[in-house]
């Protein structure tokens, strides 16, 4: 799809979806919210008398538990069980394959079932970064990317389609199940490995914006998952208009990919902004429901050699976040095989990071995580699309030198 902006032509700002989801006989039930359940109960015919306790025992052993079958539901009846399992499932995504850093940031390739027969299961990328005091899970929401951002690799892909709820929630599950990471289950440090949550992976959130609330909803449930919503950030590229609305549906942490202080420069980067532009994104993030000192809005910065990383871009950073309570990330640039940027040198990165320091704003610079298998920020993209030999050599190249 090509957009234009003022009548004029422009690059493609956004993609269309290929594909939309086509559910398998046997749905899973993940993903659903309660009242979502006790519907389908009532479909297969369970009393109305019943359904919210049989509700309440399926959320606790599908989100606290973990189960990966009915079977698994002790405290449910045989019949109840064997009933369920002749409708529904509690399948998650598949393990395709599972790449582990030398810095111990895990990568699973993940095939997401589908009703379609005709089309081949597609895949999504999953993300586990392990620190001394958190374990963050960077998640997915589309297969490929809406958009078109000039220096992401996942952007480079097709949008095939949304994930459902289920699909993004799945992710998680997949997570824990991997790291044995369920309430009633030992881990090597006696806490929860997950901890964190950030939508960051492939696809912009926010043109998925329904299912991610949903997904999102059922993640921060203090009877199941669990994970505090203080501890979800979602990231968006600048989709306006469902900016506000995250923070009156879901009331997570928000994430600014901005990558540049004038629009000229932002239109070819985040060609998004052509639509929606820096002053307008700025509003919206002043207008975000809860932000404040203690939930400041995180500014995502990925620092491209003489491209936006000058003293006079952090001077104009700066003053374009006077008023918002605000952190930036400064993201050092990871390369990927046919990109026309580099990153930034580490002593220009120092001074613009000290120069935003001292203007009162933290502002740490991410340390670049998983780069030796391709998971670092920005390089995610499926192995749905193959690479091309030359992609392939690079990759290599890259292993061996980085």
């Amino acid at each position: 799809m090509t957009d234009t902006v003022d009548g004029a032509p422009g690059a493609p700002l956004e993609k269309v979806a290929l594909e939309i989801y086509v559910p398998p006989a046997k749905p899973s039930l993940i993903g659903l919210s309660r009242a979502e359940i006790a519907e389908r109960l009532g479909g297969i015919g369970v009393a109305p008398a019943q359904r919210r306790m049989r509700t309440q025992q399926l959320w606790h052993w599908i989100y606290v538990r973990g189960a990966r079958t009915f079977d698994e539901m002790t405290s449910i009846s045989k019949e109840m069980r064997s009933q369920l399992d002749q409708h529904f499932t509690v399948t998650r995504p598949e393990v395709v394959a599972e790449q582990i850093s030398n810095d111990g940031t895990r990568k699973w390739l993940l095939r997401l079932p589908s009703g379609d027969a005709v089309e081949k299961a597609h895949e999504i990328e999953c993300v586990y970064i392990p620190e001394t005091d958190r374990g963050t899970l960077c998640v997915s929401s589309q297969v490929g990317c809406t958009l078109n951002c000039a220096f992401c690799h996942t952007g480079t892909q097709r949008l095939v389609r949304n994930l459902t709820a289920g699909e993004i929630v799945g992710q998680i599950m997949v997570a824990r199940d991997r790291l044995n990471d369920w309430v009633d289950r030992e881990t090597p440090t006696g806490s929860r490995l997950v901890t964190n949550v950030v939508m960051m992976g492939m696809g912009e959130p926010l043109y998925n914006f329904e299912a991610v609330r949903d997904a999102l909803l059922i993640v921060s449930d203090n009877e199941g998952v669990g994970i505090s919503r203080r501890r979800i950030t979602l990231s968006t590229s600048g989709v306006v208009p469902n900016i506000v609305r995250t923070g009156d549906e879901i009331g997570v942490m928000l994430a600014i990919s901005l990558h540049a202080v004038r629009d000229g420069l932002r239109n070819e980067l985040v060609p998004l902004n052509r639509k929606y532009p820096i002053a307008e994104l700025l509003q919206a993030c002043r207008d975000y429901p809860g932000s404040s000192n203690a939930r400041r809005i995180t500014f995502e910065y990925v620092m491209l050699k003489d491209v936006n990383d000058s003293l006079d871009d952090a001077r104009l950073l700066v003053k374009l976040l006077k008023g918002i309570p605000a952190k930036i990330n400064l993201i050092p640039f990871n390369p990927w095989p046919g990109t026309r940027y580099e990153c930034s040198d580490w002593d220009q990165i120092e001074k613009f990071s000290e120069y935003i320091f001292n203007a009162g704003y933290s502002s740490p610079v991410r340390t670049p995580r998983g780069r030796d298998i391709l998971a670092a920020c920005g390089q995610l993209k499926s192995e749905t699309e193959k690479l091309s030999a030359r992609e392939r050599q690079a990759l290599r190249a890259m292993a061996m030198t980085d």
